[in-house]
């Protein structure tokens, strides 16, 4: 037996009658945050840069697969053979510059053309907007350049990135003004607009926003614990600390581990 034949056999097995009374409880919603979990693991994994950790979340993350598959094979609906063929098919339909006769020039013009055959597929043919089949549960940042990139495909964008940037300053100022004279709402409102404009901005210079604020986060946290050990090594209180002497432990924390 190959071994993605064999996992999708123990998890069977695990669903059976003689199974893992855990298993055996999980539906499709109980299962929604351990796939979302394994995803966040594994995007994790591969910015770590360990090909063993990378393999060991990608395993689990295909575990996931395999169990909604299987819930829905247990009612009759479809199984991992039927998800398989579906994907198959649709990567051979999505590339007719590779099985078909289709010329491309471009990576730009697969994406395109990806596009336009997505949306004669009859899953599609509903969507009434250009925007639409973006997923509304992708992290707001994730969800922002998507939606911007889709915009852009069809000629609403900036001519370049300075137009973005006098954008990026005229929210800014509107986002100070409701701070100063906004109810709640206006400055969530301004908020809102200056991370959006900020997203597009991060789009004209081939940024992804998710990862650039995961890696401000990872420096923060690297910064904020060393800046913990200089306080226990020079024999600080850290209640005691002033904010003056806060950031001058932070400084020396940004020289010593960036």
């Amino acid at each position: 037996m190959d071994p993605f034949r064999e996992l999708v056999q123990v998890m069977a097995t695990l669903r059976g009658p003689q199974g893992c009374p855990w298993d055996r409880q999980q539906t499709h919603e109980t299962l929604k945050k351990y796939l979302l979990e394994e995803t966040y693991e594994t995007l994790e994994a591969i910015d770590s840069g360990d090909p063993a950790k990378l393999c060991d979340e990608l395993g689990d993350l295909l575990l996931q697969i395999v169990f909604h598959a299987q819930l829905a094979a247990e009612v009759g609906e479809f199984d991992i053979d039927a998800v398989c063929r579906g994907i198959v098919a649709k990567l051979y339909r999505r590339h007719p510059h590779v099985f078909g006769g289709t010329p491309v020039e471009s990576p730009d013009q697969v994406v395109q053309n990806w596009e336009q055959l997505k949306c004669q597929e009859p899953a599609n043919r509903e969507r009434t907007s250009r925007l639409d089949g973006v997923p509304v549960a992708l992290p707001a940042l994730a969800r922002a350049y998507a939606i911007q990139k889709r915009a852009a495909r069809v000629g609403f964008d900036w001519e370049n990135l300075s137009g973005v940037l006098e954008k990026l300053a005229e929210e800014l100022q509107e986002f100070l003004q409701a701070c100063h004279h906004g109810q709640a709402a206006d400055r969530t409102a301004e908020v809102g607009d200056l991370l959006f404009t900020l997203v597009n901005v991060c789009r004209f210079i081939q940024v992804q926003p998710e990862e650039a604020l995961q890696q401000a986060i990872h420096r923060f946290i690297r910064r904020f614990k060393r800046m913990e050990e200089l306080a226990i090594s020079l024999q600080f209180e850290w209640p005691d600390l002033s904010l003056a002497e806060m950031d001058r432990l932070w400084e020396r924390a940004k020289e010593e581990v960036g």
